[in-house]
């Protein structure tokens, strides 16, 4: 088994390597981070075993100091290192024996990506009956990648809490650095775009587009200048976004993948998109003193109905995506038969007919 050591130094010498534009590293004099309860009895075992001189802080659980570190552990769960001796502390302490992994700031080295200047792109109401679409764009760079570190920011989907989506929302808003757009796509508008592209693929290919060349129309805000936009691939053929593009926007790097909200960037352009739709479905519910729900249901198929026999059929535009199937339920219309999708030999999807 190889020593822990081996692997840090191994790593430091990334790390050197990784800045080779620079003359030196700068070492780690200070760090935030956060404990469970379990994590925090081992370091304050380590401590004592080790003879570090404790202290008294206010709201502390426990403090320590020890040549060039101190260490406050406080009531909130929020550990803080400061001293000339921190950086060592982290590589042969507190990761290896603590937190048992490399997490902090070691992605970066292992993998630069990470820290690249770039922005991020999603949607949030897709899926959703009720609601508008709203599209997404934050640019991100090192620096707010570290101040996201412990916040908890990941793919909207995975968040059920509408409040820990504002929450989120409103750090990323105000995180220093950062730079957002978000474009909604009204009821409205987006059946007047889905009857004239007849398409959502192509109508969300256009909304990411928008959102890329108004974040890139603020490019002088961001420090330093992103290397490339990053979106999910949500159409079989890469070129439906990239042929959307305006002019800015083709001035960067478009990358599409698969679950890009595995990517910080989209992640956080996932939660903005998010926060963006439940406001407006909430604002929508007001106006029209109704509770409308969220995605495709037997209780959406059900306020549809409710909406219809209130406002007429004929309203039913305002507050839906009337492409929907659930238009025609909520009216007992008949539905076509569903077609089937499958992939040719080329790999592009076609109807199996």
């Amino acid at each position: 088994m190889l020593d822990a050591r081996f692997f840090f130094v191994t790593v430091a010498e990334h790390k050197a390597t990784a800045y080779h534009d620079t003359d030196f590293v700068k070492p780690l004099t200070s760090l935030t981070c956060k404990l469970d309860e379990k994590q925090a009895a081992a370091l304050k075992a380590y401590l004592q075993k080790h003879d570090y001189k404790f202290r008294e802080v206010p709201y502390a659980q426990f403090a320590v100091e020890k040549e060039k570190l101190n260490v406050v552990f406080y009531e909130s769960g929020k550990l803080v290192l400061q001293g000339k001796g921190t950086q060592e502390f982290v590589e042969f302490v507190l990761e290896p024996e603590i937190l048992k992994q490399a997490r902090l700031g070691y992605e970066g080295v292992l993998n630069p990506e990470l820290l690249l200047p770039r922005l991020g792109v999603d949607e949030s109401g897709k899926g959703d009956f009720f609601g508008p679409l709203c599209v997404a764009g934050v640019y991100i760079n090192e620096t707010v990648v570290k101040v996201w570190q412990d916040a908890g920011i990941r793919d909207s989907k995975n968040i059920s809490s509408d409040k820990k989506i504002g929450d989120l929302a409103k750090l990323i808003r105000e995180t220093p650095g950062c730079v957002t757009s978000v474009v909604p796509i009204g009821n409205e508008a987006y059946n007047r775009l889905y009857v004239k592209m007849k398409s959502v693929n192509t109508l969300l290919a256009w909304g990411h587009a928008r959102v890329i060349e108004n974040l890139m129309g603020q490019k002088q805000r961001m420090n330093p200048p992103p290397v490339r936009a990053i979106s999910d691939q949500f159409a079989s053929s890469k070129g439906v976004v990239s042929k959307a593009l305006m002019s800015l926007g083709r001035e960067i790097e478009l990358v599409q993948r698969h679950k890009a909200e595995a990517d910080l960037a989209v992640a956080a352009a996932s939660i903005l998109a998010r926060d963006e739709f439940v406001s407006r479905l909430m604002a929508l519910g007001k106006q029209f003193e109704m509770n409308f729900p969220k995605g495709a249901s037997a209780a959406v198929d059900s306020t549809a109905k409710e909406f219809v026999a209130r406002y007429g059929a004929e309203n039913l535009y305002k507050v839906a995506k009337t492409h929907f199937r659930t238009t025609l339920r909520a009216q007992d219309l008949p539905e076509p038969p569903k077609t089937e999708w499958r992939r040719n030999i080329s790999g592009r999807s076609e109807k199996n007919k």
